[in-house]
């Protein structure tokens, strides 16, 4: 068996490969609200790796990311159809010649 030099409280315990401090697991507290998470109580994932403390907690988050990539949706669409508006006037403008010296009928 290979002698370690981490000392290590469970299975899956993190150990840095440099020697230096470990980081906080990523189990250890609500992502929401930051409430420590037991491990006797359930927790309740969202999007694989999320932990949160209560079903009301994932809900909020659930709720901004939804508000969130609806406004990035919105702000992708006015972006392309201001491009798409910018693309139509250079290209009808670059058709457009001036002349200099027009006769105009009086």
């Amino acid at each position: 068996m290979p002698s370690s030099s981490a000392s290590t409280n469970s299975f899956f315990a993190i150990v840095p490969l440099d020697g230096g401090e470990t980081c906080r697991h990523a189990m250890d507290a609500c992502y929401l609200c930051g409430k420590p998470l037991s491990r006797i109580c359930d927790i309740f994932m969202y999007r694989g790796d999320t932990p949160f403390c209560s079903e009301e907690c994932r809900g909020v988050q659930m709720e901004e990311d939804e508000v969130r990539e609806r406004t990035n949706a919105k702000i992708l669409k006015e972006r392309a159809a201001r491009k798409e508006q910018g693309h139509g006037t250079s290209t009808s403008e670059s058709n457009i010649t001036c002349a200099a010296n027009v006769p105009v009928a009086s």
